[in-house]
């Protein structure tokens, strides 16, 4: 029902700045299906964020991760989840883990691309594709059910939904966001 202070435009980012104290996630009006959404993005030192996509707003799923599979926005050099096989940048958070590391260091703009088509999704970073799969079918659901998400009953089963950026407590900046349908 609106956008946090804590989302601010600076440098011609949109800047999420946890000092202001009054964030959420920012999430699309709009549902998607197939589409490509692209954007630039750069972290804080040790900081932590997501893009998130398929996410149901609804009073039963009342936040975006119970719902919606994310590609990873981190600080891999000093972030704790850095240790963490699957939660590293441009990851599937805790589902697939990059076929390669290619995030630039904090402070840094990334470039990052989702795109998902009749079922395809890809994850790319700095022009290199680092993670690809088939959503929903039994494979899919395996990994869901071996995953943090396995007691969460509608998270990645939905095959529309928004796309939301991640207010995960730490500064992060977006430019250049772009979602287009396929």
């Amino acid at each position: 029902d609106g956008i946090g202070k804590s989302w601010i435009v600076e440098e011609g980012a949109l800047t999420f700045d946890p000092t202001q104290k009054d964030g959420g996630d920012i999430v699309t009006d709009e549902d998607f299906e197939d589409f490509e959404f692209s954007v630039e993005w750069k972290i804080l030192a040790c900081g932590n964020s997501g893009i998130m996509y398929f996410v149901q707003e609804t009073e039963e799923y009342n936040t975006p991760w119970r719902t919606g599979p994310e590609m990873q926005v981190l600080d891999n050099t000093c972030h704790p989840d850095a240790k963490i096989e699957k939660h590293r940048a441009g990851d599937l958070y805790d589902l697939i883990k990059c076929s390669e590391e290619t995030v630039k260091p904090a402070g840094e703009w990334n470039v990052a691309v989702v795109r998902v088509k009749d079922g395809n999704l890809q994850h790319w970073l700095n022009g290199t594709k680092v993670v690809e799969t088939t959503l929903w079918d039994d494979a899919w659901y395996d990994m869901i059910a071996n995953s943090k998400f396995k007691s969460m009953p509608g998270f990645g089963r939905y095959q529309k939904g928004h796309i939301a950026l991640q207010d995960h407590g730490d500064k992060v900046a977006f430019r250049n966001i772009n979602i287009r349908d396929l």
